[in-house]
């Protein structure tokens, strides 16, 4: 069996009272969330705001057992059947749907997490083909793939020394630059990130 993780490492989780067959909520899964699930037989989250395990009912009492799981034939969700101790929705309703959907809803995009490196590689490669004047990236194209290891270099040591020093305000700064000068050396490279990416996701074994 095998299940497919998203961009985040993690897989989202249809919850069902095996009771009433209502759905209850939807939650997402890591890989360490899902074996504590099936090994303690209560259903554990991965929380993408607070980027952490999630007990679910740790706060509330209402605890969810479980007692079914399965996966669906593109192996991309999971269904998690359960027998819930009280209301499953923070709210106190018993599911999370409750909001009827009105006509020409609002529909926003949640700009989370590490696809905006995909993005910004795609700005680099255009900058690439194109190299606009004025464009510091197209600048650092030019100059070949021994200036962009430089910036490398340059940036990793001032991100490590933010974080050495304790500069809590300014690492994510630097870290953006290191990120973003490391995308401009795979571009010089001719190295795609997914090559990168793979290389990473081996490593979890």
């Amino acid at each position: 069996m095998r299940i497919k993780l998203d961009e985040r490492g993690l897989v989202p989780a249809v919850v069902q009272d095996i009771n009433t067959k209502e759905v209850l909520m939807v939650g997402y899964v890591s890989p360490d969330s899902l074996r504590r699930t099936v090994e303690g037989g209560q259903v554990w989250f991965y929380s993408r705001s607070r980027e952490e395990l999630w007990h679910k009912g740790e706060v509330s009492g209402h605890y969810l057992h479980l007692k079914n799981a399965s996966v669906d034939c593109d192996g991309d969700t999971l269904l998690f059947q359960v027998s819930p101790d009280g209301p499953a929705c923070h709210t106190g309703n018993v599911s999370c749907f409750f909001t009827p959907l009105e006509p020409n809803p609002v529909l926003e995009s949640e700009a989370r997490g590490p696809g905006v490196l995909d993005e910004l590689f795609t700005v680099i490669k255009d900058r690439q083909r194109d190299l606009p004047e004025g464009s510091y990236t197209a600048s650092l194209l030019k100059a070949g793939v021994g200036r962009a290891a430089q910036k490398v270099i340059e940036e990793a040591g001032e991100a490590a020394l933010a974080a050495a020093t304790g500069d809590k305000e300014h690492v994510p700064q630097e870290m953006a630059d290191l990120f973003y000068h490391a995308l401009v050396l795979l571009a010089a490279a001719g190295t795609p990130p997914e090559a990168v990416w793979q290389a990473l996701r081996e490593r979890r074994r």
